[in-house]
């Protein structure tokens, strides 16, 4: 089968960028032949996959027409989407925070159901490896409640690994003493706004950074609070944490079961909280895989390579 599709201008020159890597990409996610020359495509093949390739195509041209940028990613995060049966338009349309020129939206299927999980549900786990955009995404809804004034405050924190001896005697303040271990969070924050407004915010309390250990006690109202690297919590950590939950507040726990730096007689509490916690109204939880990282390709194939390897060992001991 041989069929032909007209473009627009503007949506020739994005698929032609000169890197050549939007093609490169696009005929890596079809089994067809692909040809663009001036503003007409041409795919040759047998009928479903040119079909397949027709609808992939046509959704791209469509988001360049309605004003998105293609990137390699864009051609992941459509074929992931046509693959799966949903829309990329609104997947990639569901814009959830936006500072100056910087967007940020889902990259995938379950990126798109995390974040209408935290919508929609009180407290989201967001459970997958490394580079899936558990805490980017997390960071940018909570930075979008606190403008719309859904909440007062954002609290950010960690479970301190190492936080007994080793944590006192790092130098400085607390400010100073938690920063290694807080600073992917820091980093997410920065993204999302001016670095002057994370640090008023900060002096003013409305956003706050702190270890896991220093949530005992506190009954959290009117709220987004994230927990990064949950792995790395004990289930008993992890039942204080969530007993935290005060009126008018959400949470979103995220981590990377796969990772767990805790000692190997101790279970992660995100682990036994994905047992206990399952079925109870009002949670939600999301689960990333391989095909959701969203850093450079090497990372996903890094991810794949040791989830290979993990079911391997997983046979063996079986």
């Amino acid at each position: 089968m041989r069929r032909q599709l007209e473009l627009s201008n503007e949506a020739a020159t994005a698929l032609s960028d000169p890197q050549g890597a939007i093609v490169a990409e696009l005929r890596r996610h079809i089994n067809s032949q692909f040809h663009l020359r001036g503003n007409l495509v041409t795919l040759e093949g047998d009928d479903a996959a040119v079909a397949a390739a027709a609808a992939k195509v046509g959704e791209l041209a469509a988001l360049v027409d309605g004003g998105h940028e293609l990137a390699p990613g864009t051609v992941d995060a459509v074929s992931d989407a046509l693959d799966r049966d949903h829309s990329p338009a609104e997947m990639l349309g569901d814009v959830v925070w936006r500072h100056r020129t910087t967007s940020v939206a889902p990259k995938s299927v379950n990126q798109k159901a995390y974040v209408d999980a935290i919508r929609e549900h009180t407290i989201t786990f967001g459970i997958g490896p490394a580079g899936t955009g558990k805490t980017f995404l997390a960071v940018a809804m909570a930075a979008a409640a606190l403008h719309r004034k859904e909440v007062s405050r954002i609290i950010l924190t960690r479970p301190a690994v190492e936080a007994g001896e080793r944590l006192g005697f790092l130098p400085g303040d607390l400010m100073a003493k938690i920063d290694p271990y807080l600073r992917p969070l820091f980093d997410a924050l920065k993204d999302m706004m001016d670095p002057d407004k994370v640090t008023g915010f900060l002096e003013r309390g409305i956003i706050e950074v702190a270890p896991l250990a220093f949530m005992r006690g506190r009954t959290l109202n009117d709220s987004f609070i994230i927990l990064d690297e949950a792995q790395n919590a004990t289930p008993e950590q992890m039942k204080m944490f969530l007993t935290r939950l005060g009126f008018g507040s959400k949470m979103v726990i995220t981590g990377d079961v796969t990772q767990v730096d805790l000692p190997k007689h101790e279970q992660s509490g995100l682990v036994a909280s994905a047992d206990i916690l399952q079925s109870v109204e009002g949670l939600a939880f999301v689960r990333f895989g391989g095909a959701d990282v969203v850093r450079h390709r090497l990372v996903q194939r890094i991810v794949e390579a040791y989830d290979i390897a993990d079911a391997s060992v997983d046979a063996e001991q079986a």
